[in-house]
């Protein structure tokens, strides 16, 4: 962390009109989420499955031997193509005829299908700090021999939160998809969400007196995040820039 602070110090003052009136640490709390979510594949719909689709919207078909003659298709095409709109629910047999469901009807609309998959699990970390989930995984966080003390301004009711916003859990998951894969991979729905530990993520605050523009200012750094961090920089302008320009300026 020593070393951290070095680093920093001689980045902050670069600029000969720089000067760090004030430096300190503390920590910010960061609770683990594990999830369950539903995830879907979505792609443009195949030729041969709209094909068979508007089939078994303008007539009637018992079997895949009626298919596979009217396209003149291998039936073995045909039937792995009927046996995975069976099972994602796009067609079902009415009177012993294929019929297409409302959700196959919407999908050969749009051109687009979508495929469930199977339910996954992912670890997210939510900053009360910053009232949302940070775009970084469980990897990133590091193990301190000693720990600051904590942020002067944690919410305490906040911090002991234990249920989030499903909408920001979705963005934060589907954000992680795009990063990770190519394929158009989309986070349909959240199953399960458990909070678990409490994880002290140190931060270094800096003061700064800029003698040339005379203004005082603070930056701070997340030790998580790895960046400057303008959330906390914002928070503690509002809450404490009238008391620097008393004691600074």
């Amino acid at each position: 962390m020593l070393k951290l602070q070095q680093r920093l110090m001689r980045e902050l003052q670069q600029n000969r009109h720089v000067k760090i009136v004030r430096s300190t640490e503390w920590c910010i709390p960061v609770r683990t989420i594990e999830v369950t979510y539903e995830p879907i594949r979505r792609s443009t719909m195949d030729v041969l499955m709209k094909m068979l689709l508007i089939s078994m919207q303008e007539a009637n078909f018992q079997n895949v031997q009626e298919l596979s003659e009217l396209l003149l298709v291998d039936p073995l095409f045909i039937e792995d193509l009927v046996t995975l709109m069976s099972r994602v629910r796009l067609i079902e047999q009415t009177d012993g005829f294929y019929k297409l469901t409302s959700k196959g009807e919407q999908q050969l609309e749009h051109g687009i299908f979508e495929e469930e998959l199977e339910v996954e699990t992912a670890t997210l970390l939510f900053s009360p700090c910053h009232q949302a989930i940070l775009p970084v995984g469980e990897e990133a966080i590091e193990e301190f021999d000693e720990l600051p003390e904590p942020y002067r301004y944690v919410d305490k009711e906040a911090e002991q939160q234990e249920h989030f916003d499903e909408e920001m859990m979705l963005a934060a998951l589907q954000q992680e998809e795009e990063e990770e894969s190519s394929s158009q991979k989309i986070v349909a729905t959240i199953v399960t969400s458990d909070a678990k530990q409490i994880n002290d993520i140190p931060c270094l605050e800096f003061v700064l007196f800029n003698k040339e523009q005379n203004i005082v200012y603070v930056r701070v750094w997340n030790t998580l995040l790895n960046q400057w961090d303008e959330k906390l920089e914002q928070q503690l302008t509002e809450k404490e820039q009238l008391q620097w320009r008393e004691q600074y300026l």
